[in-house]
């Protein structure tokens, strides 16, 4: 199935018809202000910056299999994933993807000014139905200008995207196909893990093999032989597009 585009106009211009910035029923604003606070990059603000957060932002439903960038049509600014789930990633000379991260919801990326997330030569592409959300570049700018402590954890949580991009990088260009297929494992259960009764957790991400194999630079052949080998030892269980993980036998398997 081929992408489609989304090109989000400068200042919502130019947004699909699921735009639902211009929020008029007073309910219907306090529960956006309430969804904003809910953000680890947003918990600094107290309730009136919210308020001014919620009027610079505006919210595009993004269909599945859509993408909101690609390399040529990159634009400076920021954006949240109130719902859903995108895909970053970028093409090989040859044409191959490779995976450079998987968002839900709650987390931040884009580029804006000095502020990068290293999106630009992505390209970002929705796995499901999406609500994005982004903000109004110039009104930005001025509203961190005087929060401090916004802008602080702002830095924290690129910082924190800079270390996770660093250890991905050093862990696919050192470790042997099964090292990579259990760090990526790892990563994708502790950002999208959903824990049940049993030892087992699924990622709640589907995941097809080729799509696993984009993840850690592999060929999808070999992705489908280490997982066959991995069920086997029990420390996953497989479905169709699904993965169940058992951590602890992940980790033990890492220490061995």
């Amino acid at each position: 199935m081929q992408s489609k585009i989304v090109i989000l106009g400068e200042y919502g211009s130019e947004l699909p018809s699921g735009k639902y910035n211009n929020m008029t029923n007073s309910g219907e604003a306090m529960d956006s202000i309430q969804y904003l606070s809910q953000f680890d990059l947003l918990q600094a603000l107290d309730r009136n910056d919210l308020i001014e957060m919620d009027e610079l932002t505006s919210i595009t439903i993004v269909p599945k299999q859509t993408f909101i960038q690609r390399p040529e049509t990159f634009s400076e600014r920021l954006f949240f994933v109130k719902k859903g789930k995108v895909r970053l990633y970028k093409l090989s000379a040859e044409g191959k993807q490779f995976t450079s991260d998987i968002l839900g919801e709650g987390n931040v990326f884009g580029e804006l000014g000095t502020i990068s997330f290293g999106t630009r030569a992505h390209y970002i592409e929705t796995m499901e139905e999406s609500h994005i959300c982004f903000i109004d570049n110039i009104r930005f700018e001025e509203f961190i200008s005087y929060r401090p402590r916004f802008l602080m954890s702002l830095l924290r949580i690129l910082s924190s995207r800079i270390k996770s991009m660093s250890q991905l990088t050093q862990n696919l260009a050192v470790g042997s196909l099964h090292d990579k297929l259990i760090f990526v494992l790892l990563k994708l259960f502790d950002e999208h893990g959903i824990k049940s009764d049993d030892n087992y957790a699924l990622i709640d991400i589907p995941l097809s093999h080729q799509e696993i194999a984009s993840l850690i630079g592999a060929s999808r052949e070999a992705v489908t032989v280490a997982l066959q080998e991995l069920v086997k030892e029990g420390v996953i269980h497989t479905g169709f597009k699904t993965i169940h993980i058992n951590r602890e036998k992940i980790l033990a398997r890492c220490i061995k």
